[in-house]
Parts: structure tokens; C-alpha cells; sequence
């Protein structure tokens, strides 16, 4: 399951983030990295885009973006 199909209120925490291109680089330097835990807090009328709540503050990402952080949910 990756992170842009999550639920608002869902919790997970994330396996990996995949890719190797500057954008998965900048995932994970906004600290999305294995073992962290997220929450779907809301997202855009149309679906895109989402916040996260993540380490103490709100992210807010693409759909896309979010397709390529693996998670597993709790």
C-alpha cells in the first residue's frame, strides 16, 4: 500500500520511499524515511492535494508524491 491511498484519519508507518530521482531524494530529506509514522489529516476537495501530519508538523503532498512512499497501516 503506498501513502496516496490512505483514508483521512488513517495512521501507517512508512517502509520505504521508492525511486531514485530528486523527488524521492526530497521525501526523504522532509524526514520520510522507515519506521515513521503519519496521518492522513485532510485533503483538497478534489483529492489533491494531501496533508500529512508527520514528526510534529503538517506536509502537505501531490498524489503523486504520495504514490511512492510505501507504507504499512496500523
Amino acid at each position: 500500500m503506498n501513502a496516496g491511498e490512505m483514508s483521512v484519519g488513517e495512521q501507517a508507518s512508512v517502509v520505504r520511499v521508492t525511486g531514485d530521482d530528486a523527488i524521492s531524494c526530497r521525501l526523504m530529506e522532509m524526514g520520510i524515511v522507515p519506521a515513521t509514522e503519519l496521518e492522513l489529516i485532510g485533503m483538497a476537495p478534489w483529492g489533491d492535494p494531501l496533508e500529512f501530519a508527520i514528526r510534529g508538523y503538517r506536509l502537505s503532498l501531490r498524489r503523486a508524491e504520495a504514490a511512492r512512499i510505501e507504507i504499512v497501516a496500523k
